[in-house]
């Protein structure tokens, strides 16, 4: 009997033997049936359920500041003897470290999609949260540091805060970065993959600063995405010539088409259009006046408008007439606020393919600023002034003392550019 005993149960003196777990049978009529391992304090392996429909379970029975807590480590065999015991000993230490074992699981809080609402941890008990130091991180750096903290707050809800939201940050480990990195690569987005470890980075070193951790988890010597490689794409003469012969086909519909066109005549940035007001505008001037809030340096500056140019931002007034909004792009709905400049570039991609049937290969906006850069160039336009055009700051000691604007030679460059950009239309200019 005894024998028999020792086959059945299969842990001498309490210990679990993992070639024997198989083995293991549930109570009477399938009821569970918990199993001690004596080698870790309070593991216990849960069978339940009578023959195809056996389900083996690990088990934690933990104890964190006086109140009992059952926790559910994961199924056997998926998870091994070895693993059970790995993942009991960590929790068991993290608790000890006043880390609730609830909240120290890889996957804790995970859920689908966003959350909605605040970032702020659900819960006053959980001041180590992922959701609190986000919360701390967003309120107390980014608000502060960044021009767009909403961007900031969409990438922490995306990928961080959908998985990790309710967990300890202080228990996540440097393998599960490195695996949670890797799963964003395995969806075909290594650049957001690269954007997210740097996200993490920041936040988790605020959090030191902040005593909400001890250390980071993130310990990287390459981007988890590859090394990044500067876009080289400009839009060559016969695919320019493509789109002015006709931009509706290209673009389905007016708006989209004389953005592409602002753009491409003044070489702004997409940001700056998004953002820009109509009081930025002197028509009397024939100029754009970007603001330092709204430029990528902080250095505001002021753009020359040709008379092509200024032909499309009246084109946009009429459309937007009825609307009575301040901005030149105002957010779809929402004539109060200002368009996001990602909102541009997703109107783009939509059209991937009527650009693609009229023979211009995929393009971005950001691109547009690489053609009228080479284009100026091939033109004879000198170099400084062809920088000064995009905004770039000018390096060294002539970026420090040399506070002219160069508007009428910015001016005379984009006449130039214009008079070019005209000469391969196949309609008369004044159609816009």
């Amino acid at each position: 009997m005894a024998k028999a005993k020792k086959a059945e149960t299969a842990y001498p003196g309490g210990k679990l033997v993992a070639n024997a777990l198989e083995r293991l049978e549930a109570g009477k009529e399938g009821k569970p049936k918990a199993y001690s391992d004596a080698a870790q304090t309070g593991l216990q392996f849960v069978v339940r359920g009578l023959a195809a429909r056996r389900s083996r379970t690990w088990v934690l029975r933990i104890e964190f500041r006086t109140e009992p807590t059952r926790l559910t480590l994961g199924h056997w065999p998926k998870m091994s003897l070895a693993d059970a015991r790995e993942t009991a000993h960590r929790l068991r230490e993290q608790a000890r470290r006043g880390i609730d074992p609830r909240r120290a699981r890889q996957g804790a809080g995970a859920r689908r999609g966003p959350p909605p609402g605040p970032i702020a941890a659900t819960s006053i008990n959980a001041p180590h949260s992922v959701g609190h130091l986000a919360d701390e991180f967003l309120t107390r750096y980014v608000q502060k540091n960044r021009k767009r903290p909403e961007d900031t707050e969409a990438n922490l809800k995306r990928d961080i805060l959908r998985v990790w939201r309710n967990r300890d940050a202080r228990s996540i480990t440097p393998r599960e970065v490195v695996d949670f990195l890797d799963e964003i690569v395995d969806r075909g987005a290594p650049v957001v993959a690269n954007r997210t470890a740097n996200l993490l980075d920041q936040m988790f070193r605020f959090g030191i600063q902040r005593r909400i951790v001890e250390s980071s988890p993130v310990m990287l010597l390459t981007p988890p995405g590859g090394k990044e490689k500067a876009r080289k794409r400009t839009l060559d003469d016969d695919e320019l010539k493509a789109f002015l012969a006709d931009p509706r086909a290209c673009t389905r519909q007016a708006k989209l088409e004389h953005i592409i066109m602002i753009l491409l005549l003044t070489g702004a940035r997409r940001g700056e259009l998004a953002q820009a007001r109509w009081d930025e505008i002197d028509w009397q001037a024939k100029t754009w006046t970007v603001p330092d809030e709204n430029h990528k340096e902080d250095e505001g500056y002021i753009c020359p408008l040709t008379p092509q140019a200024i032909a499309h931002f009246r084109a946009l007034q009429v459309l937007g007439s009825k609307r009575k909004s301040p901005w030149i792009c105002p957010a779809k709905g929402h004539p109060g606020r200002h368009a996001n400049p990602r909102e541009l570039s997703r109107r783009l991609a939509r059209c991937r393919e009527r650009f693609q049937k009229q023979g211009i290969e995929d393009f971005t906006l950001h691109d547009l600023r690489r053609t009228v850069r080479t284009g100026l160039a091939r033109l004879g336009v000198l170099p400084h002034i062809a920088e000064r055009i995009l905004s770039h700051a000018q390096p060294g000691i002539v970026g420090v003392y040399d506070r002219y604007q160069y508007l009428e030679e910015k001016r005379a460059a984009l006449k130039k550019w214009s008079a070019h950009v005209d000469g391969l239309r196949s309609e008369p200019t004044g159609n816009v």
